[in-house]
């Protein structure tokens, strides 16, 4: 009996020696476990409990919300492999991190999870959707570029040599050289995922050498890319500073490929479009020169490039097949319309120079004839889309008749899929 009234003393006793549980052990004393970062760079699979510890835990976290049966997902996962080490080991690391959000469903419901993969950066907790590339070197360039300061200051003529090494060569890059760090910061935060911006506080009379110009304040635009570069000495005030870094985001002459013609999206611009058989032969080089030549003389038009051999798809909705006579220029709009410039169908082998200047004169004179991209195929303008309009209401109002003669209790779910 005595030993029955002493129990509970001994095993309050008890629960003041005995250490907690390991899975409790932590420096909030009673709090979960803190999250450890993966010293070898590897992707870390987080589920509900372990989540918020890491987004508390990590500066920089990207997260793949994945689901185990998605086919995008898969052929995505080989690539954050490949990704996570060289991002983990950045002088600004990014962990990489992945939830199975078919699983955890409430996890993926709280950050608008709504289709598989989704990839989300957290800075400091605060998430963003990705949406560019998924192949893990353009990954990488681009989450650098994410992270990466609006503008950089660089105090020496060695920190600008690190900026232009940090930066690559996936987007062009802007020095101010002497530029006041306030008039280029609205355009640094503004165009951020297109280029990287800094302002060079000190420098020596080799930096002047090595980019080029000879007088401050001055803007250099490098494109280690294309291997081009240009210098803007201002007037630093109004549409001027804005044109000149709009302008140096693309190439003088674009190759037009999938990539880029998101980048043409963006621009107001006129596309100078020449069509060429084929990009790599003979011939090409020589009049890519020429038309650089013509872009930089010509800042108000984009000039763009592309080979039939290279992407077929698009030059046929310019009515370009193989058969057709090239090369051939067009103004292309860059949506729905483009001009012929009449008199100057095709480009003759020859002097390239003066048959360019000659389309340029008549496309400035509107002696041209307006064209509906796509060879005839519908288009949102066209007459084609009128009928097609007109068809997809009329099944939709057939649809709609029948669904309404079937029993109450069903049309909920019949007009669900509908």
């Amino acid at each position: 009996m005595a030993l029955r009234r002493l129990l509970p003393f001994l095993l309050v006793i008890l629960l003041f020696v005995l250490p907690p549980p390991p899975s409790c052990v932590a420096s909030g004393g009673g709090e979960p476990a803190e999250f450890e970062i993966p010293r070898d760079g590897s992707v870390v699979e987080l589920d509900e409990s372990s989540f918020d510890a890491a987004v508390r835990a990590v500066d920089l976290l990207f997260v793949d919300f994945y689901a185990p049966w998605c086919g995008h997902c898969k052929r995505l996962a080989p690539q954050l492999d490949e990704a996570a080490p060289v991002l983990a080991g950045l002088s600004t690391p990014i962990v990489v991190a992945k939830v199975n959000a078919d699983k955890y469903r409430k996890l993926g419901s709280k950050y608008g999870v709504d289709g598989f993969p989704t990839l989300m950066l957290f800075d400091h907790g605060a998430p963003s959707e990705y949406t560019g590339s998924r192949k893990a070197d353009l990954l990488i360039e681009n989450l650098k570029k994410l992270v990466a300061p609006d503008v950089s200051v660089l105090e020496s003529d060695s920190a600008i040599k690190g900026f232009v090494e940090a930066a690559g060569i996936g987007f062009p890059l802007f020095i101010g050289f002497g530029v006041e760090e306030s008039l280029i910061a609205e355009y640094g935060a503004k165009y951020k995922k297109k280029a990287w911006f800094s302002v060079a506080k000190d420098f020596s009379e080799d930096m002047m050498v090595v980019y080029d110009f000879d007088k401050v304040p001055a803007l250099v635009s490098h494109n280690t890319k294309y291997n081009e570069h240009s210098v803007f000495y201002g007037p630093f005030e109004g549409t001027f500073l804005e044109d000149f870094i709009r302008q140096s985001l693309l190439p003088l002459t674009v190759p037009i490929n999938r990539e880029t013609v998101k980048m043409l999206n963006d621009d107001e611009r006129k596309v100078v479009l020449t069509i060429l058989d084929d990009e790599a032969d003979e011939y090409s080089p020589q009049l890519i020169k020429i038309l650089r030549s013509a872009a930089n003389a010509n800042h108000d038009l984009v000039f763009g490039y592309v080979g039939v051999k290279q992407w077929e798809e698009f030059t046929e909705t310019f009515d370009v097949s193989k058969s057709s006579q090239l090369p051939k220029m067009v103004v292309w709009d860059g949506n729905e319309e483009y001009e012929v410039v009449e008199g100057s169908e095709r480009l003759e082998e020859g002097n390239y120079g003066s048959q360019i200047s000659h389309f340029l004169e008549g496309y400035r004179a509107g002696r041209t004839i307006k064209k509906k991209v796509g060879r005839g195929s519908p288009t949102l303008l066209g007459v084609n889309a009128m009928y097609i309009l007109i068809f997809l209401v009329a099944v939709l109002l057939v649809m709609m008749y029948f669904s309404g003669q079937g029993e109450e209790d069903h049309r909920p779910r019949r007009a669900h899929e509908d």
